[in-house]
């Protein structure tokens, strides 16, 4: 395969896994908001209506956390397969999101992250001329140089 062809799969792998989490997620937070709501409506006369409260709280909490994992894997997926320049670094970083979720997320985070860190994925985003991440280090002086 080409370094075009891995880049459009780890692309399509990361908006996928990163559609699928969200949309489990709206179906969840819809159920236990509703749950949540049904626990404060039923409760408002006798005073338990803090326990529907604190539901929906949990509910609003997870919720936000998930828009912070699922985000990065959507717009890395994107970007990747729109090869823009900054794709390398938000496929890094939804890939390693994306690896938390056993079984489906880690083949899709791997797989991902074994294109950008490759060489054909470094020659696809930084250009011919990255063989090497860091920059040679300079050389110690010559022993007894200094006389």
């Amino acid at each position: 395969m080409t370094a075009k062809e891995h880049n459009r799969l780890a692309g399509i792998f990361l908006m996928a896994h990163g559609g699928f989490q969200a949309v489990v997620m709206v179906f969840m937070c819809i159920f236990y908001a509703i749950v949540g709501s049904a626990l404060f409506i039923g409760n408002a006369q006798d005073g338990g209506a803090f326990v529907g409260l604190a539901f929906i709280a949990v509910v609003a909490f997870i919720a936000i956390i998930s828009v912070v994992f699922i985000l990065p894997q959507i717009l890395g997926g994107y970007l990747l397969l729109k090869e823009k320049p900054n794709a390398r670094t938000w496929g890094i970083i939804g890939s390693i999101l994306s690896c938390l979720s056993f079984p489906i997320g880690t083949a899709a985070g791997v797989y991902g992250l074994w294109f950008l860190f490759g060489e054909q994925g470094k020659q696809f985003y930084l250009g011919p001329n990255a063989q090497r991440s860091f920059p040679t280090p300079p050389q110690p002086p010559a022993p007894n140089s200094w006389q």
